[in-house]
C-alpha cells in the first residue's frame, strides 16, 4: 500500500484519492507504476512490516505525531474504507462537512452512529495476508477494462496490500493463453470466455472462476458511412462485421440482432474475429463494413469521420453483461487470500466507477498511452454518454455503459444458450450447475456487503431482449424456441 496516500479521511484539507494533492510522489509526478517500471521506493507491504516500522511518510503519522506503525496504518486504511463509504465515495462532499464542521465534531458523529474500533476489529479478523503481493493482470484496451485499469493509477490495488502490473493485452486469444500459461494471474476476460474455457470450448477445458463482472451495456453496432442509406438491417445480406472474439457478447448480441430481423448469422453476413484496436483501420480500409465492438473503438469511428452509430447495445439488450475480472480456479484455491484482496481491489473500483460524477476522473486516468491510449474527449463521451452519434446529433444517454459487479447465474446461462444455439457446444447442457461453478456469485456478493454496498438476495432474474422473454429455469425451450440457430431443433 503506498503509505504517502493514506490522509486523514476526518480532515477536509486530507485528498484521499491518487491525485497531485494527495502528497503521494507518485501522484504529484504522474508516475504511477505500471507495466515494464519499477517503482517500490514508496510501497510497502503492510502484513510483512515490522510492528514499529521506522518508515513513513507525510500522511501516515499517528495521530501523536509518531511514526505510524504498521497496526496504525491499517487502522488508518480502515477508516479512509469506511468514511468514503459513508459519503458514496465523494470526495468533494467528504472534504467540504469534514471543513465545515472540523474532524473533531465529523469523527465524534460517525462513532455515534458507527462504532469504528468494531469494525476494524471485525474487519483485520477477517483479513488475511495475501500469500503473494505482486502480481500480472492483462486487460485488452477497451472501456469495459475501466475498473481493472483504473485501479492502478487510482490506487485501489494498493489500497489492499497489492502491487500489480496491469499488462496491456493484444486479443482475447492472446488474454486466454497466457492466463492458462500462468503468465498472468488474472485477466480482464469476457463474460462468455470462463464459460468456455472451464467447458473447453476453444481450448483445453480448465476451471476458471468469474466473482466480478467489469461492466454491462458499453457496446454499439457501427457502420461504415458508406451505408448510412442501410439502417434496415434486413438490407445487410452480404456485409462483413467485425467482432472481437467468438467467445464473446459482441458475437452473441451481433447474431441474435441480426436474426431478429431475418437474416442468418452463418449464411447471410459475414462474421470475423478482429481485435478491438484494429476495429478502424479494418472499417476505414473497408474490410469491414461494420463491427459490434467494445468501446472507444465505436466513439473512435466517429471521431475520425469514418462510421456510424447504428444501436447502442443497451437498446438490444438493457443491462446486459460485456467483460469481467477472472482467474483460474487453482489461483482461488491455492492463494485465497490473494483472491480476496484482488476481489476487493476489483469490486471497489468498479463501484467508484459506477458513480457518474467520477466518469471524468476516471476518463482522465486511464487515456494514458499505457492504458487505452485515446483521446480524453473520446472516453469521455464514451463515460459520460453524452456523445456525437456520427449522424449530426448529440446524444444523452448516461447508462450508456455502467458498472455492476454482480455475476448473475442467469446472465450465465443466457451465455450458455447462445453458445448451444450457434453451435459452440453441443450435446446435453446442465446450464444451471455450469453457470454457478463459473459465476461465483457468492464471493461477489460477500465482498460487496463487505466493503459496505448492497448485494442481490437471489441470482437469477429474467430478462427481456428484444420483446423476447428469457426464463432461466427455462434454457432449452428457450433455445428451441428460435426459428434461426444451429443448435435449434
Amino acid at each position: 500500500m503506498s503509505i504517502k496516500s493514506l490522509g486523514d479521511p476526518f480532515s477536509g484539507e486530507s485528498d484521499l484519492r491518487h491525485s497531485k494533492s494527495c502528497g503521494c510522489e507518485a501522484c504529484a509526478t504522474g508516475k504511477h507504476h505500471h507495466a515494464g517500471h519499477d517503482h517500490h521506493e514508496d510501497t510497502y507491504d503492510l502484513a510483512s512490516m515490522p510492528a514499529h516500522s521506522d518508515m513513513a511518510a507525510d500522511g501516515a503519522a499517528s495521530p501523536s505525531g509518531k511514526l505510524a506503525s504498521s497496526e496504525e496504518m491499517l487502522d488508518r486504511a480502515i477508516e479512509s474504507a469506511v468514511v468514503r463509504s459513508v459519503f458514496g465515495h465523494n470526495e468533494i462532499s467528504r472534504r467540504s462537512f469534514a471543513k465545515m464542521v472540523g474532524s473533531g465534531t465529523m469523527m465524534a458523529a460517525l462513532a455515534s452512529v458507527l462504532p469504528l474500533d468494531k469494525v476494524k476489529a471485525a474487519i483485520l479478523d477477517d483479513l488475511g495476508t495475501p500469500e503473494k503481493t505482486k502480481l500480472n493482470i492483462g486487460f485488452v484496451p477497451i472501456t469495459c477494462a475501466t475498473p481493472i485499469i483504473m485501479a492502478q493509477p487510482m490506487g485501489f490495488y494498493e489500497k489492499y496490500g497489492l502491487d500489480v502490473d496491469v499488462i496491456k493485452t493484444a486479443g482475447w486469444a492472446v488474454a486466454r493463453d497466457k492466463s492458462l500459461n500462468n503468465e498472468y494471474d488474472a485477466s480482464h476476460m469476457l463474460t462468455p470466455m470462463p464459460l468456455a474455457i472451464t467447458m473447453g470450448a476453444g481450448s483445453t477445458a480448465t476451471p476458471f472462476l468469474m466473482p466480478a463482472v467489469e461492466n454491462i451495456n458499453g457496446q454499439a453496432i457501427v457502420l461504415h458511412n458508406d451505408h448510412l442509406d442501410k439502417r434496415d438491417p434486413k438490407q445487410w445480406k452480404g456485409f462483413k462485421f467485425g467482432v472481437p472474439f467468438e467467445y464473446s457478447m459482441h458475437n452473441f448480441l451481433l447474431r441474435y440482432y441480426v436474426a431478429e430481423h431475418g437474416l442468418d448469422p452463418d449464411k447471410d453476413i459475414q462474421i470475423r474475429v478482429v481485435p478491438p484496436p484494429e476495429m478502424v483501420a479494418n472499417l476505414r480500409a473497408g474490410n469491414l463494413d461494420g463491427y459490434l465492438s467494445p468501446d472507444p473503438f465505436n466513439q473512435r469511428a466517429v471521431w475520425e469521420k469514418i462510421g456510424f452509430i447504428h444501436t447502442l447495445t443497451k437498446d438490444i439488450w438493457e443491462g446486459h453483461p460485456c467483460c469481467a475480472f477472472a482467474c483460474s480456479k487453482a489461483f482461488a484455491d491455492e492463494m485465497p487470500n490473494t483472491y480476496g484482496a484482488l476481489l476487493k481491489s476489483i469490486v471497489d473500483a468498479t463501484q467508484y466507477a459506477s458513480k457518474p460524477e467520477n466518469r471524468k476522473e476516471i476518463s482522465a486516468a486511464i487515456a494514458p498511452t499505457n492504458y487505452l491510449n485515446q483521446p480524453v474527449p473520446v472516453i469521455e463521451q464514451v463515460l459520460t454518454g453524452r456523445y456525437a452519434d456520427g449522424l449530426g446529433e448529440v446524444k444523452n444517454v448516461p447508462d450508456r455503459i455502467d458498472f455492476d459487479p454482480f455475476p448473475w447465474h442467469s446472465m450465465g446461462v443466457w451465455i450458455l444458450t447462445q453458445m448451444k444455439r450457434w453451435g459452440y457446444i453441443d450435446g446435453d447442457v446442465d446450464y444451471k450447475k455450469i453457470a454457478e461453478e463459473v459465476y461465483v456469485a457468492a464471493d461477489c456478493a460477500k465482498i460487496m456487503k463487505d466493503l459496505g454496498y448492497e448485494a442481490p438476495d437471489s441470482t437469477y432474474q429474467k430478462y427481456t431482449i428484444m420483446g423476447k422473454v428469457f426464463d432461466p429455469d427455462q434454457p432449452e425451450a428457450y433455445v428451441n424456441s428460435f426459428p434461426i440457430g444451429k443448435g435449434v431443433s
